[in-house]
C-alpha cells in the first residue's frame, strides 16, 4: 500500500454532500425514504486516495472504476482488487478501508445510498459478494446517470421533486446492473469482439473510423457488429464512437486551454461547426458553454 495517502482533493473532481437536515428530510419523506442520494461525488486519476471508516458508515457506499485501479478491505479482512470498468460496493454497518493503487490510480464514479431498498438491491443481486464486472453498455448507463444526478444535485440541492429523481434513477440504475452483471462475468464471443472493437476505437478518437473498417478488424460482419453494439451499448458502433470522441472533448475542454477548432482536431473532427453540433446534441451544450461550467 502507498505509504502517501491523500484523503481529498483531486483536479477536476466532482463532489457533493448533502447537509444532515436534508437528508434527515428524505429519510422521513415516504418518497425517498427507502433510498435517497447523500453524497456523489467523480474523482479522476485520484493518486493517493484513501478512506478508512473503523466502524463503517450508515451509508452504503458505492464504487465505479472506470480506469486505473484500486482496492477495498472490509472488516479488517484482505484487500481485494477493483479494476476498470468494475464496482465494488461496501454494506452499511461494516467497517472499511479503500483506496487507489499506487501505480495506477483509480478514475471513479461513486455514491453513498441511504435505506432500506438500497440494502435489498445489494443482497437481490449479490452486489456484495466481490468486484462486479460491467458490461460496456451497463458502464456507460452509470456515467450517463451519474452525470445526470450530479448535475441536477449540484443545481437544485434542496428541491425535493429533485431527490425523488435521482433516487429513481440509480434505483433502475442498480436493477439494471443486477440483471445484465452475470452475463459480463461469464463474458463470451460476443462480449469480446465488442470489446476489441472499443480497444480499436479508443486507440483511434483522433480520425476517422468506418464501419467497414472496423468490421474487418472484429473479423465481424457489419451487421452482427451493429447487433452487439446495440445490445451492449443501446447504440450502434458510430454513434457509441461519437460518444466516445465527445467525452475525450469534454475532458480536453475542462484540462487544456487548447481553443475550440484544436479540440475538435484532437478528436478528428476539422470542422469546427460540425464539431460544435455534434457536442451540443450530445452533450447538452456549446463547448464554449461546457468549458465555463463550474468544476469540482
Amino acid at each position: 500500500m502507498e505509504e502517501i495517502r491523500k484523503a481529498e482533493g483531486f483536479e477536476a473532481e466532482k463532489l457533493l454532500v448533502l447537509p444532515e437536515y436534508v437528508t434527515a428530510e428524505l429519510a422521513a419523506a415516504e418518497l425517498t425514504r427507502r433510498l435517497h442520494i447523500t453524497d456523489i461525488g467523480c474523482f479522476p486519476r485520484a493518486k493517493y486516495h484513501y478512506r478508512e471508516r473503523p466502524e463503517g458508515t450508515h451509508t452504503h457506499i458505492f464504487i465505479f472504476c472506470a480506469d486505473g485501479e484500486g482496492w477495498y478491505s472490509l472488516n479488517g479482512g484482505g484487500t481485494v482488487k477493483v479494476g476498470r470498468r468494475q464496482l465494488a460496493v461496501i454494506p452499511a454497518g461494516v467497517p472499511h478501508r479503500y483506496g487507489a493503487s499506487a501505480h495506477d490510480p483509480w478514475t471513479i464514479y461513486w455514491f453513498h445510498l441511504y435505506g432500506d431498498d438500497a440494502a435489498e438491491l445489494i443482497r437481490l443481486y449479490g452486489l456484495d459478494e466481490g468486484p462486479v464486472d460491467l458490461p460496456l453498455g451497463a458502464f456507460a448507463r452509470v456515467t450517463e446517470t451519474f452525470d445526470e444526478c450530479y448535475g441536477l444535485l449540484a443545481d437544485k440541492p434542496y428541491a425535493f421533486p429533485v431527490h425523488v429523481h435521482a433516487a429513481q434513477s440509480v434505483r433502475r440504475l442498480l436493477s439494471g446492473i443486477g440483471l445484465t452483471a452475470g452475463r459480463a462475468v461469464r463474458g463470451g464471443p460476443g462480449v469480446r469482439h465488442l470489446e476489441r472493437a472499443v480497444a480499436y476505437l479508443a486507440e483511434r478518437l483522433d480520425r476517422r473510423v468506418s464501419l467497414a473498417e472496423l468490421a474487418r478488424h472484429t473479423g465481424l460482419s457489419r451487421q452482427h457488429l451493429i447487433y452487439l453494439f446495440n445490445r451492449e451499448t443501446g447504440v450502434p458502433p458510430i454513434e457509441y464512437f461519437l460518444r466516445m470522441k465527445m467525452q475525450k472533448a469534454g475532458q480536453l475542454l475542462h484540462l487544456t486551454d487548447l481553443s475550440v477548432k484544436e479540440v475538435a482536431a484532437a478528436v478528428g473532427i476539422h470542422d469546427p461547426y460540425y464539431f460544435t453540433r455534434l457536442f451540443r446534441k450530445r452533450m447538452g451544450c456549446s463547448p464554449t458553454a461546457f468549458r465555463r461550467m463550474p468544476k469540482g
